[in-house]
């Protein structure tokens, strides 16, 4: 069996690590070829990833990136295609939900190779996203849905998703942390407060808003008279401040990290800010409480049970919710993305189908 694999943001090389690692077991009876479509281009960004969590080299590297979402997404397009038709794979793989799994389910679809997308069925119900419109198309051309929780299971059959096609496995990210997290290191040469929140800021509704992303800074600087923040800070996000002229007091602004030590750092933190979808996971995954600057999330059962609270772009609302200390109150004790095991499931899935 030949699969192609579309990767191209910091997320996916995770999630493709798990599952990768899986498909190339001894007698898995799978070949896998990579596509990288560079959406993350900078090498802090993409390369490290690759190099850290053995993830084999790409057949391909598209450098496609730093475009506008239609840019990005039509060049994609074209590069995978021309891809596919080369290799002729039995299935394509994609993961989650930015431009680069909508090009790769797109171009499967159209050339009738059965796609495979997992972590299917998240919704946020905000059209406004851009990760919103890709995952609903990409759930709707593809052939095989895994789900990583009930939740996402429920909302495919909404959609009149449902059937064999629709498969519960868990959540592969959590296989990851399992694996990797033996290997986890400190970031180099950064000076750390023994205690420290850990925030990740970069979403575009909120660091293309000066005035959200001015309520986000004066929210995580109330938090840090308290609680040092620790801010590993993607590029894009240090010129706008830069150019902003923000006023970052208190804040300890660091260069990005690679994976192994995002991990290290959500190990010894007590609390987790972010507008990452990912990192609202790992953090439940460490058992570490999460307050999400966004107005929404797809992970609604950390909501539900308690360790994560929405507290948007809004200063007072990110105060009060630290101040409140809710968070510390949390119900960690669920198995909500399953036991470690996903990424075999998906294998034995793709055998059988």
């Amino acid at each position: 069996m030949k699969i192609i694999t579309v990767i191209g943001a910091r997320p996916q090389f995770i999630k493709a690590a798990a599952v990768s690692r899986v498909l190339r077991q001894a007698n898995s009876g799978v070949q896998e070829m990579i596509v990288h479509t560079g959406q993350h281009y900078d090498p802090n960004m993409s390369d490290v990833f690759f190099t850290e969590l053995d993830i084999p080299t790409p057949h391909a590297n598209l450098g496609v990136g730093g475009g506008t979402h239609g840019q990005n997404t039509g060049r994609m397009l074209e590069a995978l295609e021309a891809e596919m038709l080369k290799v002729r794979p039995d299935w394509v793989l994609v993961y989650g939900d930015t431009d680069s799994t909508l090009a790769g389910a797109l171009a499967a679809a159209k050339l009738h190779i059965p796609v495979a997308h997992v972590e299917s069925g998240l919704r946020s119900y905000n059209r406004r996203m851009p990760e919103e419109i890709n995952r609903v198309l990409t759930d709707h051309v593809s052939e095989l849905l895994f789900t990583p929780t009930e939740t996402a299971t429920d909302n495919l059959g909404a959609e009149g998703l449902t059937g064999s096609k629709v498969i519960q496995v868990g959540d592969v990210m959590y296989d990851a942390v399992l694996h990797y997290r033996q290997s986890a290191k400190a970031p180099r040469d950064v000076n750390l407060p023994p205690r420290f929140a850990l925030s990740t800021l970069h979403r575009a509704e909120n660091t293309d808003d000066p005035y959200r992303l001015a309520q986000i800074i004066e929210g995580l600087r109330a938090i840090s008279a308290s609680l040092p923040v620790v801010l590993p800070l993607h590029p894009r996000t240090r010129k706008l401040l830069q150019a902003g002229s923000f006023d970052l007091t208190g804040i300890h602004i660091i260069d990005p990290v690679g994976y192994l030590e995002m991990i290290w750092l959500l190990d010894r933190c007590e609390l987790v800010v972010t507008d990452s979808g990912g990192l609202q996971k790992e953090a439940y995954f460490f058992k570490k409480p999460c307050l999400t600057t966004r107005d929404e999330t797809e992970w609604v059962e950390l909501v539900q049970h308690g360790v994560n609270i929405l507290v948007g772009a809004n200063s007072e609302h990110i105060a009060s919710a630290f101040e409140g200390q809710a968070w510390q109150s949390g119900d960690f004790t669920k198995p909500l993305y399953g036991h470690g095991d996903s990424s075999e499931k998906i294998l034995a899935a793709l055998k059988q189908a």
